[in-house]
This record gives C-alpha cells, sequence and structure tokens, in this order.
C-alpha cells in the first residue's frame, strides 16, 4: 500500500468517525428533546382537572357547522384549595361564578369577542345535575352566577353554568374553562405583571366597604404593573371607583385580560415563554372534558395564534338595571347572539373566512361587481313599508341600472321579493338578482324586467356598491373595547 493510499485510507476513517459523532449528538439530542417534551406533557396533564360532562344537558342547541368556536371562561371566587387566603372568606366555600364571559372565537380565526355576563343578571336557570343524581327544575327569574354553586360540588358547577349560557344565548358552548383566585394570582406573577390604570387612589376600603375606616393606599392613581395579590385585588373592587357597580368591575376586569393578552403577545409565543404560563394556568384550572390533556389544551391554543390585538374585543351584553339586578334588553342581546352564530363581527363583517360569494353557489363570477350598465328596471313596493321603492332604486342606480320609474303594487302582503322579466331577458333578471337576496325569479309574458319588492327586503340590510350586504353593527360595538387600546382609556369604568 502506498503512503497516498494509505493517508486516503485515514483521510476516510477520520471522516466516518466525525459522521459518526455528529449522528450520536444528533440523535442524543432527539431523545433529550423527546424526553423533555414527554415530561412537558406528563406534567402539564397531570396538572389538568376536568368536570363532570354527566352534568351537560342532554336538550343544547345544535353543533354549528362553522368552524369558529365559543368557549366559556368563568373566574370563581371558591375559598378551596388555598384560595381563601387570597379572597378571605370560608375556606369551604365552593363558590360561584365571580366572573363570566363566552369567547366567540371567530371561524377565520383572526377575530375573537368575548361577552361578558354580568353576575347579577336574572336568567332563567335549565335543570342541573346534582350529586345524588337527580335534576333540579327550572329556576326562573334567578341571579346568573347562582348557576355555579347549584351543582353543589366544584366538578359539578362548570355545566350547570354552561347549560345556563347555552340556554341564554342559544349558542353551542364548545370548551368550559374555569380559573380560580390562585390560577389568576399565579398566572400575573408568571407574566411578570399586567399594565393597569387607575383614575383615582384606592384604598381597603375600596374593596372591602364593612371596613370603618379607609384603611391603607392600595393603589396610587395613573399607570401601574400589578401582579399575584394586587392583581386580584385590582379585578375585584367594586366599590369607589366610577358609580361601584359590577357592570363597572366588569370593564376594568375586560381592561385588565386586554392588558394581559397584549404582555403575552409582547413576549413572544415561544416554549421558553408559554411553558410556564402553561404550566401555572393548569395548576388551578378545571376545563371541560375535550380540554382534558395538555395536546388538547396546547392545540386550542395554538389555534388562537394569528388573532390581532385589534381585532380581540370586548363588551357586556345588552342590559338595564331592574331594581338592584341586571335585566337582559331584548332584541339587542338575540341580535348579539344572531351576529357571532352569523360569524358576523360587532361591525357586522363577514369573519367566517369564506372568500365572498366563492364559497357559493355560482362561483368565481358570483363574486365579480355588480353591474347594470344598459338594463332597464322598474320598480314597485309591494309592502306597507313607506320609502322602499326609493330605496331599492338608489341602489340599482349605484350599480348603473336605469330605473324607469317606481310604483306601488297592486297589494301591499308580498313576503319574498320577485323579480320578473320577460323574453329573453333571463340574465338581465339574474343580474338583478344579486342585488336582492332571497328574491325569486320568474319569467313573464310582458317584456322588461321589474322588480316586486317584498317584506324580507324591508328587514335585510341594504347592499353595498359590490353587491354584498352592507354590514349592519351591533348595538354594542361603540362601547366595545379592543386588546390593544391604552389602558387609561375609560378611566371611570362605568
Amino acid at each position: 500500500m502506498t503512503t497516498s493510499h494509505r493517508a486516503a485510507v485515514r483521510g476516510r476513517r477520520r471522516k466516518r468517525g466525525r459522521v459518526r459523532l455528529t449522528l450520536g449528538i444528533v440523535l442524543s439530542l432527539l431523545v433529550l428533546v423527546a424526553a423533555g417534551a414527554g415530561w412537558v406533557y406528563v406534567r402539564l396533564s397531570g396538572n389538568i382537572d376536568t368536570f363532570a360532562a354527566d352534568g351537560v344537558s342532554g336538550e343544547r342547541p345544535d353543533a354549528d357547522t362553522s368552524k369558529g368556536e365559543n368557549v366559556l371562561v368563568i373566574g370563581s371566587d371558591a375559598r378551596t384549595a388555598g384560595n381563601s387566603a387570597l379572597g378571605g372568606g370560608d375556606k369551604n366555600d365552593i363558590g360561584r361564578s365571580d366572573t363570566a364571559f363566552l369567547l366567540h372565537v371567530y371561524a377565520d380565526h383572526r377575530h375573537a369577542v368575548a361577552v361578558s355576563i354580568p353576575r347579577d343578571t336574572l336568567v332563567d336557570l335549565p335543570p342541573c345535575k346534582l350529586p345524588d343524581g337527580s335534576w333540579t327544575k327550572t329556576r326562573p327569574n334567578t341571579m346568573f352566577n347562582a348557576a355555579y354553586s347549584v351543582g353543589e360540588t366544584a366538578k359539578g358547577n362548570p355545566a350547570c353554568t354552561q347549560n345556563t349560557v347555552e340556554h341564554l344565548t342559544g349558542l353551542r358552548v364548545d370548551h368550559t374553562v374555569v380559573v380560580d383566585f390562585k390560577g389568576f394570582a399565579e398566572l400575573t406573577d408568571v407574566v411578570g405583571g399586567v399594565e393597569v390604570c387607575l383614575p383615582q387612589d384606592v384604598y381597603q376600603r375600596d374593596l372591602n366597604p364593612h371596613r370603618a375606616t379607609r384603611g391603607a393606599r392600595l393603589f396610587a392613581k395613573g399607570e401601574q404593573e400589578v401582579s399575584g395579590q394586587k392583581a386580584l385585588d385590582y379585578v375585584r373592587i367594586r366599590h369607589g371607583i366610577g358609580d361601584g357597580s359590577d357592570i363597572g368591575r366588569i370593564k376594568r376586569q375586560q381592561a385588565f385580560v386586554a392588558s394581559l393578552l397584549k404582555k403575552v403577545k409582547s413576549d413572544g409565543l415561544t416554549p421558553t415563554k408559554l411553558l410556564p404560563l402553561a404550566d401555572a394556568a393548569t395548576q388551578s384550572m378545571t376545563v371541560d372534558p375535550g380540554l382534558g390533556s395538555a395536546d388538547k389544551l396546547i392545540s386550542f391554543a395554538m389555534s388562537l395564534k394569528d388573532i390581532d390585538l385589534g381585532n380581540t374585543k370586548f363588551v357586556t351584553i345588552p342590559w338595564r338595571y331592574e331594581g338592584s339586578r341586571v335585566a337582559v334588553v331584548q332584541p339587542d342581546a338575540d341580535a348579539l347572539w344572531a351576529s357571532l352564530k352569523d360569524d358576523r363581527t360587532l361591525d357586522g363583517a363577514d369573519a367566517s373566512g369564506k372568500n365572498g360569494k366563492r364559497d357559493q353557489p355560482g362561483g368565481a363570477e358570483s363574486a365579480a361587481p355588480v353591474s347594470g350598465d344598459g338594463v332597464a328596471v322598474a320598480v314597485y313596493n309591494g309592502t306597507t313599508v313607506t320609502g322602499l321603492a326609493a330605496r331599492a332604486a338608489k341602489t340599482l342606480t349605484e350599480h348603473d341600472f336605469t330605473v324607469t320609474g317606481t310604483a306601488t303594487a297592486g297589494t301591499q302582503d308580498h313576503a319574498t321579493t320577485v323579480i320578473a322579466y320577460g323574453p329573453g331577458e333571463q340574465s338581465r333578471a339574474k343580474s338583478v338578482a344579486r342585488l336582492f337576496p332571497g328574491a325569486e325569479v320568474k319569467s313573464a309574458t310582458a317584456p322588461g324586467v321589474t322588480v316586486t319588492l317584498g317584506r324580507s327586503y324591508a328587514d335585510a340590510p341594504t347592499a353595498t356598491p359590490s353587491g354584498e350586504p352592507e354590514p349592519v353593527p351591533t348595538k354594542v360595538a361603540d362601547d366595545a373595547r379592543s386588546a390593544d387600546d391604552n389602558p387609561c382609556s375609560d378611566l371611570s369604568y362605568g
């Protein structure tokens, strides 16, 4: 063997050795990562408590075909499991829902809205399951927060509150999460504090109005970061700020959660940041069985990562005072629930994740702008609603249709809009129909295209120049808070 050949052999051996070493290091790292991931999943899954699913009502709203989700979040004032040290009171008290909101994650997974339900709201409590297996009778006109204590056990209560929310809203709750005092305080510690803003100094008597003196100052006026016990005190203050109502406290809680989300987002959604947060959260959290494992919980959390802070809204259910209690205002509340079911934002925009009309019959052609150039239309009002023909004529002319005239139809009892067309004018009638969703299109012997408006048009939103329905804001849109709002905005909070 020549000298050069021996050198080549030694070189190949060294190279194979380096490759084996590199592969060994990579494999070792993979084993460690896998073991670490396993440890994380075991630890988080071991932290998670679930409530009894058999307490969920059998009479539930239908599962929505939308890809959106509804998550009920309950803040419990239970004093069990060490919570009395933070909230005071009887350490055996299983508690009530101190705060509750229904989080709707829109189907596009880029928008979300949290609707707070005041604890003093008068609602009908549907049948709830008791520890002995029996079910209560419906309790009409009862305070909402009582639902949490009807089940008589900490793991049975959330199902009763979930039943109540489904009965109230007509929406199916996909998941329910309960966080207690201890869990809330630990969450704020892990993120390193949450920014809040106070309109004035706050004292101990503002937290406990039964004190004889105002006590020590808990918070100074202005911006500050709070965590642990101080964070809990902040969200529980009811007296001494604004009108001292629970509604005012809800507004502060909404501002706090918004600020918490902003802090988590600003820190970055990295494992280093998220794992301590997840560990703290799961230690004091009770969830439905659908979120009862680490992989399910993490998967759900990651599905929210694309929701922008500006598209995360906080509102309160439409309400009014009824004595010292809170009553739900109708039809405003039902309109809000309907908008969530249809995946429409508070401003009325489509957040279903569909590309306009492209996902509906008609394909891409239906998504094109409506043009009525060269098409003549006569408009008739087939209802008793005044001004309807003029409204329709305005919409038609905005799309370049020629309106030959408006008049009252022969009868004013039309429920549905009818578009009639003469021989050879079907395509023109179809163009007109795109501005009147749900209209009936039919042939006629007389030439021309006519629109006879029905009650369905009177009740429908107007159309935009693109032919899409004009977004109709909900009544609560003006009072909504965004997660990116300045914490010092609306300081009095009621």
